[in-house]
Order: structure tokens, then C-alpha cells, then sequence
């Protein structure tokens, strides 16, 4: 049998606020609600399920992305002012993209601190 990552639980101080900030980055929607937890179907294997029950601390979700996408995530950033990204490791948050692995990518700081890497080239 192949592994796939179905779901994983995202800790949040608000789960409906993590869950939108995220759906609206990833240009997908916000599920309803399921017990303690908002979904978010990232795509057809994989949610992410935010939940705001417990402390949070922050984890780092990387994301292999076509072109596309990618340019799709840095136009909605371009649109959040207050939202940090950038190029991560000695830039940080210099609202500018990469280029490890021969291609591009971005890290994105969400409002709990996690850091969502959008890479369109495996580093």
C-alpha cells in the first residue's frame, strides 16, 4: 500500500480565523465544521484540520506547487499587507522569493506563527 498524509491537525487560537486565512491563501474553501475541528481540503488526499482547543505552537508545512499556484499564492500576498513572507533562511520576511533547488519558493507567516512554505522545486 502507498502512504499518503490524509489529514493533520493544526493547532489555532481561532479556528474558523487559521482555517480562513488559510483556505483564502491557498485560493480553496473553509469546510464546515466536524466536531472540534474547520476543514480545509487542500487537495483530493490531503486536510487540514484546525482545531483551537489547545495551545498552539507553531509547525512548518512545506508544500511542493506547480508554477501556477505559486504565482496564484504570491499575488493573494501581495494584497496582505500586514501578512510577513519571504524568502526564509537568512532573507526572512523580505516579501521576496527564492530560488533553492532550481526553482522558486515562498515562506508565509500565519497569524499563530506557523510557517507554510510554497516551493516549486524539491530543494
Amino acid at each position: 500500500m502507498t502512504i499518503v498524509l490524509n489529514h493533520t491537525i493544526v493547532p489555532a487560537v481561532d479556528r474558523v480565523a487559521a482555517a480562513t486565512f488559510f483556505a483564502e491563501l491557498l485560493g480553496v474553501l473553509v469546510g464546515e465544521p466536524a466536531g472540534p475541528f474547520v476543514p480545509v481540503r487542500v487537495n483530493a488526499d490531503l486536510t487540514f484540520d484546525f482545531d483551537d482547543r489547545g495551545a498552539v505552537e507553531p509547525g512548518h508545512f512545506g508544500f511542493l506547487v506547480d508554477d501556477d499556484t505559486l504565482d496564484a499564492v504570491l499575488r493573494r500576498l501581495e494584497c496582505l499587507p500586514d501578512v510577513l513572507y519571504g524568502s526564509g533562511l537568512a532573507g526572512g520576511w523580505d516579501r521576496a522569493v527564492n530560488r533553492l533547488g532550481g526553482g522558486r519558493g515562498v515562506y508565509v507567516r500565519s497569524p499563530e506563527g506557523h510557517s507554510y512554505e510554497f516551493f516549486t522545486a524539491v530543494p
